[in-house]
């Protein structure tokens, strides 16, 4: 999918369900600029406040590229800020803070993912916001959330709430260190949807309270809740990753590898029926599903890989799901680049690099398919502080000569 195309066209007259929605976005890195990018895919106006100097700190991570003024906008802020605007206001500044105080009460939603107090210490958290526009909801993701942990003063990128949540232990094997971020941004992205799911309850509790209110998102109680198996399989006696009797591993294909999950006798039956050993459902050493494990990598495992050695990954994979058993390939970055589903669901969005290389960005799209929505058109990411006149001139009506004055005075850029 491309910049302006549109998915879904018969249901672009219908609009956005968040159309009028409006969010001023105090954000960095990845956890709410997620967010904010959903919510500006399912149709609000987001307004992402950056500081003067360089930018929020996404726009320095690497790989990058450079944008027509030749400054760098790294892959981090790439994936996260389609359909955004960008005003440059110095948050450190008296003004600067009067700024965002005033724009408060034309947002729906103001959000931040600073540490925790960080806000409060510049008078922009929830208190001050409160105070300034009752109605508007006030959005915090942190490391550790706003209230009660003992860690709210350590700093938290997506990998050290991953590592808190006890996964990385779950699946350390023996003196190995443990594999840091296996899953990507997997502590951002996952306290990045908890954090819309709140807005979208907020929005529809003042719907019917009239109010605005807090919404606080710690990435440790996200990690907790999506790495639900490490404490509740621990509360059920199974210690140290133990998935208990259970084949969900890995085995080798003519040309890569393929994941099988098998969780039950009738999914065994077919499983060693299709390998050519009907036999073995018989067989007192898999007489319980803790047999499957105790001769998985003795029987099972040779059996398995040699009755795939003559097919591809994707061909073990199609003749599982006809018998009825769950596998999946595991691709490479190219595959999936290359995959026929990925690009029937417009899960990958081109965007053209600027610095002269031919091969765009690929940022992935939105994955909340609805039937009355219309997906795009999305619009590129914005160039540092592109809005800033715009966004000051429409909103507080502040003129072209009170503009040019506090962009000298520095205040905004």
């Amino acid at each position: 999918m491309k910049l302006g195309d549109v998915g879904n066209e018969a249901a672009a007259a219908l609009g956005k369900p968040l159309d009028g929605v409006r969010v001023l976005a105090l954000e960095q890195m990845q956890s709410l600029p997620y967010a904010t990018q959903l919510l500006a895919r399912l149709g609000a106006d987001v307004v992402k406040v950056e500081h003067p100097k360089g930018g929020e700190s996404g726009r320095g991570s690497l790989p990058a590229m450079t944008d027509p003024e030749g400054r760098q906008v790294g892959a981090t802020f790439l994936r996260n800020n389609l359909g955004k605007r960008s005003i440059c206001i110095d948050l450190k500044s008296d003004e600067g803070r009067r700024l965002v105080l005033d724009l408060a009460p034309h947002f729906d939603v103001v959000c931040e993912n600073s540490k925790a107090g960080a806000m409060d210490r510049l008078g922009l958290g929830w208190e001050a916001i409160h105070a300034a526009s009752p109605r508007t909801i006030h959005l915090s993701v942190s490391g550790f959330g706003q209230t009660g942990s003992p860690y709210d003063r350590w700093p938290a990128y997506a990998p050290i709430a991953e590592a808190m949540s006890g996964i990385y232990e779950f699946k350390r094997q023996g003196d190995d260190p443990p594999a840091v971020a296996p899953m990507g941004g997997l502590g951002d992205i996952g306290s990045g949807l908890f954090a819309t799911i709140g807005v979208l309850a907020a929005l529809r509790h003042r719907d019917a309270t009239g109010e605005g209110q807090r919404v606080d998102i710690a990435m440790l109680d996200a990690m907790v809740a999506i790495t639900d198996l490490v404490t509740n399989f621990w509360s059920l006696g199974l210690r140290n990753g133990d998935l208990g009797p259970l084949i969900m591993h890995g085995f080798r294909a003519s040309d890569g590898w393929f994941i099988i999950q098998v969780g039950r006798e009738h999914q065994f039956a077919k499983l060693v029926e299709v390998i050519g050993h009907p036999e073995w459902v018989d067989d007192p050493r898999f007489a319980t599903r803790q047999g499957w494990i105790d001769h998985l990598d003795d029987v099972l495992r040779p059996a398995i890989e040699s009755w795939a050695s003559s097919r591809t990954k994707v061909q073990a994979c199609d003749d599982m799901a006809t018998i009825g058993v769950a596998a999946g390939p595991c691709y490479s970055d190219e595959e999936v680049v290359a995959d026929e589903h990925v690009a029937a669901r417009n899960m990958l969005v081109e965007m053209p690099r600027t610095d002269g290389v031919e091969q765009p960005v690929l940022i992935p799209g939105n994955p909340v398919k609805l039937s009355n929505v219309a997906e795009g058109p999305e619009t590129r990411v914005p160039w540092l502080g592109e809005h800033t006149d715009e966004v000051l001139a429409e909103e507080l009506g502040l003129d072209a000569a009170r503009i040019a004055e506090l962009r000298e005075s520095g205040v905004i850029a």
